[in-house]
């Protein structure tokens, strides 16, 4: 990266324009990152399937880095948003949990989603762990910490008797995800109309035992 590129300050958008041109740069770097992973995507590439100059993808987001961050918190923004997350207590703690569930399996079915992390894999396998660590703490560590807040919430509400939400949360989310992103990542399943099937069983089953462990008795 050259030195001009460097001095340049990250910017929030502006006029309706600088949005347009905002979004269009997310989904090419979306599209380039899952297509040829994040060593393998320059930002010229990025500013030429946007449309745009270098200079405007820079003035956007500053590096590669927090471009790649940005990319990855609004497909997860639009996949797991926070709301879903948000303890209530006038609804049964089991249906909220269900609608997590739920959600993250979708999530892992999804092709594109299977794609940036098959690419973080071989950027990681190349030598390039801290954009695995990028995706983890925008992806896996801000879900725990959501989930970790609701489920102190519910505690606290009487809903669940849970000695270590942290704990808890791991196991969560260990007990609704089966091997179905393992199969797809290693393509062995490309996610079959029977996957939907599979997705609400697995979602049921692991919110069910769940609830059997940390239901108040």
């Amino acid at each position: 990266m050259g030195s001009s590129a460097q001095n340049i300050k990250p910017q929030g958008p502006g006029r309706p324009k600088d949005m347009e041109k905002r979004a269009a740069i997310l989904l090419a770097a979306k599209a380039l990152f899952i297509r040829n992973a994040f060593a393998g995507t320059s930002m010229d590439a990025i500013a030429a399937d946007a449309g745009v100059s270098k200079l405007t993808v820079y003035s956007h987001f500053g590096d590669k880095d927090n471009l790649f961050r940005e990319v990855i918190r609004s497909r997860i923004q639009d996949l797991l948003p926070e709301a879903i997350y948000e303890y209530d207590p006038q609804v049964d703690v089991g249906e909220t949990l269900l609608a997590i569930a739920q959600a993250h399996m979708r999530m892992d079915c999804e092709a594109e989603n299977v794609g940036t992390f098959r690419a973080i894999l071989s950027d990681c396998r190349q030598g390039n762990p801290r954009y695995g660590k990028l995706l983890w703490e925008e992806g896996p560590a801000r879900m725990h910490g959501l989930m970790e807040r609701l489920l102190r919430q519910a505690v606290d509400d009487g809903a669940l008797d849970i000695a270590s939400v942290k704990t808890a949360s791991v196991q969560f989310f260990s007990l609704i995800k089966g091997d179905l992103l393992l199969r797809r990542l290693f393509a062995c399943d490309e996610c079959p109309e029977t996957a939907a099937v599979e997705i609400e069983q697995m979602a049921r089953a692991g919110v069910e035992t769940f609830l059997r462990a940390y239901r108040p008795r």
